[in-house]
């Protein structure tokens, strides 16, 4: 069975109503890890009464055209807390060194046609993003990959590297993503500066195949995964929301995401 529905949505730069059909196996993995580099054990931290791993994994069931969400974990203690509040939870194996890989094994053992890569760190992710970012996938076969940007409103983030910037061809594709200010523009004047989105579509054979690609020196010089799929000559779709969640990556955005859920 299909799900045939009409959904307004801002995407490729332009505004269009599409009756979908969307296919019925679209399945969400959100990789989760106690031991974070900068901040362990983040994804267990409460907020407002409920832990981000769960906020987010509210937040991601709300995504109209996911069948199914997972969370896909290497540690018991993530385990336990995920079966507490109801959730789909698989363990997998430790020596994953990316997301990606323990996404991919989860894809590994499920039938789903698409595959979206859901940041756990993210407890205020729109579930309207998450469609946005799987649209292309149903509506263009020879896309196997697609994520999101948002234009940049402070300038401060420009010149960030910790705030990924992504250009585009005239198709919506990206050409090129990275740490550095880009475009530059050399004569001063004004132009538009885009931050990526770290929230991946995949189709299942491609997300399969993508721990094995080569990784390349872009992505080594810049430390950026996605940018493997582009060394690799891969099309990635791009697609435009007009607000972007906010990441927790240190205790003080813990607590500034504290602020917020609790003025909501």
């Amino acid at each position: 069975m299909e799900a045939r529905q009409p959904f307004f949505l801002q995407v490729y730069h332009r505004v269009f109503m599409v009756e979908s059909r969307v296919p019925r196996k679209i399945l969400g993995v959100v990789p989760a890890r106690f031991a974070s580099t900068r901040f362990p054990g983040k994804v267990l931290s409460l907020i407002s009464s409920k832990s981000m791993l769960q906020h987010v994994y509210e937040r991601a069931s709300q995504a109209r055209y996911l069948t199914s969400t997972i969370i896909a974990t290497d540690d018991d203690r993530i385990v336990q807390a995920a079966r507490r509040f109801g959730a789909m939870v698989r363990l997998t194996r430790p020596e994953h060194l990316s997301g990606t890989d323990r996404v991919a094994e989860i894809a590994s053992a499920e039938n789903a046609d698409i595959i979206v890569n859901i940041q756990g760190d993210e407890p205020l992710i729109d579930p309207a993003a998450i469609d946005a970012a799987i649209l292309p996938l149903v509506h263009e076969p020879e896309i196997v990959m697609s994520t999101l940007k948002k234009r940049i409103e402070d300038p401060r983030e420009i010149e960030d590297p910790n705030v990924v910037k992504v250009v585009t061809d005239r198709a919506g594709d990206a050409i090129y993503f990275s740490r550095c200010p880009i475009p530059f523009p050399r004569d001063g004047g004004a132009v538009d500066h885009y931050k990526h989105i770290g929230l991946y579509v995949y189709r299942r054979d491609f997300l399969l195949g993508y721990p094995m690609l080569p990784v390349g020196p872009l992505e080594k010089a810049e430390k950026l995964e996605q940018l493997r799929a582009l060394e690799a000559g891969m099309r990635i779709d791009i697609g435009i929301v007009d607000s972007v969640p906010r990441g927790v990556d240190t205790p003080a955005d813990l607590e500034a995401t504290r602020l917020i859920l609790a003025k909501s």
